[in-house]
């Protein structure tokens, strides 16, 4: 137990960059297609998969990972938007909690939901203070969650949040400014949050190039985790982690 949270702890101490790749499920409902990203994730060396979306309508996330574990040797970490996404077969999950917002349902609710499946099947569940940024639109994760991001500007409230998110125990702290948003999380709010908590910081949405994910590393980041660019452009993940990998030898 708690094999991919000490990895997360690890990266944290030891100021190391770390890289994951988001899965939606609902846009890699097809096993040819999900074998050709798992032949890039695989042999890229990416660090973690995340599987999960925010609203999945066609897909099936148990396919998703049971696919990733028979063809690819990366820990598959769940990010779920519902209790209904939930897998044993995963090697963790984050356990979120939105707490950005003040919806009771995405703050505890879900969660009370999910517990009894998490403990049945002895899945690693690290408790993450899930916090959505306002970068540029409205994203599916905001409509879904019916809650207000975070302002961009604001690193004071995020880190706030993050503090506040310390003390009542959380694991580590997401950052995100869901998928396809305009612009990435700010290195402002990145260091400033990094600066207040002592927790593993994890930095999403927005990231579409090695300068950006760079960025977010040297701000304070130890996971970067890419999804839609990825989608686009799979052969991408290969600058990203040649970008990580200078950043962890200079470090």
């Amino acid at each position: 137990m708690n094999k991919i949270l000490k990895q997360f702890r690890s990266l944290h101490a030891q100021r190391e960059k770390a890289l994951a790749v988001l899965l939606d499920p609902d846009k890699c409902n097809d096993s040819a297609t999900l074998k050709k990203l798992l032949r890039w994730i695989e042999t890229s060396k990416v660090d973690f998969i995340f599987v999960g979306g925010s609203l999945l309508t066609e897909g099936d996330t148990g396919n998703v990972i049971r696919q990733c574990k028979n063809e690819c040797s990366v820990p598959v970490v769940l990010f779920p938007g519902h209790p209904s996404q939930m897998h044993p077969d995963a090697d963790a999950l984050l356990f979120l909690s939105l707490v950005s917002g003040r919806n009771a349902e995405l703050l505890i609710g879900s969660q009370v939901v999910a517990a009894p499946f998490i403990k049945k099947h002895q899945i690693e569940a690290i408790g993450t203070a899930y916090m959505l940024i306002d970068c540029g639109k409205m994203t599916t994760a905001q409509y879904v969650s019916q809650s207000l991001p975070i302002p961009y500007n604001k690193p004071e409230i995020a880190a706030a949040t993050a503090l506040a998110s310390s003390y009542l125990g959380m694991q580590c702290v997401y950052l995100d400014g869901g998928s396809g948003a305009e612009k990435p999380v700010s290195a402002s709010m990145i260091r400033e949050v990094g600066k207040t908590v002592d927790l593993p910081l994890i930095i999403g949405g927005g990231i579409v190039d090695e300068t950006q994910a760079a960025r977010a590393w040297e701000a304070g980041a130890d996971i970067v985790v890419v999804g839609t660019a990825f989608e686009k452009e799979p052969e991408l993940i290969f600058a990203l982690n040649a970008k990580k990998n200078n950043i962890n030898r200079i470090s």
